[in-house]
């Protein structure tokens, strides 16, 4: 019962943070110049990701099945994200524009998106196979510089989608300033802090709730974190880009979820690397396989004449429910 109580808790925490910080992410990207890409790959992207980064970081540390929980999570973030949270992106778009409706994220910078998160996630699946150190710590090393690739990569294109008409716009005034409070300085940043500290706080929370539930289920520590714990941690990113996809921002709403990508699928791995037994294992092979499976089906798309049709990306969603099938065979 008190499991369920802080779960009912957590949510509309999330939602309300989740609400306040993409309405002040758009206000930020807009003052300064930022593309769609800029704004929904890198700081939506990387604000939202701070749940599933702090897991696992708390989770290494701690004793018993800690370190299964940080595996758990790193690797759990990016299969929901992939899968679960791109068929709900695919289902809000099916409900508002129609099986055949077309979602038109802006296409360079989502190809880039994709080809760098596969590129890394691949080298980190390579670490479940490598000896312990050095070889992890190289491969982390590796791991975190690509990032830094990425980011470079992202902020040199923005300039040049911005004169291509991919600049970042709000589509509502800023919440806070709804209250009459547009002489605080620095307004803006204020809401942006605000709604990081509610999901937190939320995702902190649900996360709690869910372990509990879990302990009275008697779930595996392992499955509980690549199931169970990314459903909080990666709320933030599924509220924020059905918000976008129902404005019809989807370069947001896809940059948001192929951002969060790359940083789960380099920092993330890169600190399962050096904090954590990250060894091959049947699910965690499989879970990773699936995830790059999901993105591939995305890249594949994306490419195609016809573009992104509504059905077609919610379909991805399906490998979700595949794993969760395999998680049940076994």
């Amino acid at each position: 019962m008190a499991a369920l109580v802080v779960l009912l808790l957590a949510l509309p925490i999330i939602l309300l943070g989740a609400e306040l910080f993409t309405n002040a992410i758009e206000h930020v990207g807009m003052v300064f110049g930022a593309s769609e890409g800029v704004t929904g790959s890198l700081l939506a992207a990387v604000g939202t990701a701070l749940p599933e980064t702090i897991v696992p970081i708390l989770a290494s540390f701690q004793g018993g099945g800690g370190a299964h929980v940080a595996v758990g999570a790193v690797l759990g973030a990016p299969l929901m994200l992939s899968t679960l949270t791109t068929g709900v992106i695919g289902l809000t778009a099916v409900l508002g524009r129609g099986f055949g409706g077309r979602l038109t994220p802006e296409p360079k910078g989502l190809r880039r998106d994709i080809d760098w998160f596969l590129a890394l996630f691949a080298l980190a699946f390579l670490g479940l196979f490598l000896p312990l150190d050095p070889t992890r710590l190289v491969l982390a090393v590796v791991l975190v510089a690509g990032y830094g690739g990425y980011v470079r990569a992202t902020v040199r294109a923005s300039s040049e989608l911005v004169e291509c008409g991919h600049g970042t716009r709000a589509s509502t005034t800023l919440f806070l300033a709804r209250l009459r409070l547009q002489r605080v300085p620095g307004l803006r940043y204020l809401q942006l802090a605000l709604g990081l500290v509610l999901i937190l706080a939320g995702a902190q929370l649900f996360v709690g709730g869910i372990e509990r539930l879990g302990r009275v289920l008697h779930v595996s520590v392992l499955v509980l974190a690549l199931v169970i714990v990314p459903i909080a941690t990666e709320l933030p990113e599924k509220v924020n880009s059905v918000l976008w996809v129902r404005r019809h921002q989807d370069t947001l709403a896809f940059g948001n979820v192929t951002g969060a990508l790359v940083f789960q699928g380099s920092l993330l791995p890169a600190l399962g690397l050096m904090l954590t037994p990250w060894r091959a294992s049947p699910l965690l092979v499989m879970s990773m396989f699936i995830t790059m499976a999901g993105v591939g089906y995305l890249r594949v798309r994306s490419a195609s004449a016809a573009g992104l049709r509504a059905g077609q990306v919610m379909a991805v969603g399906l490998l979700y429910m595949a794993f969760v099938g395999y998680l049940l065979a076994v």
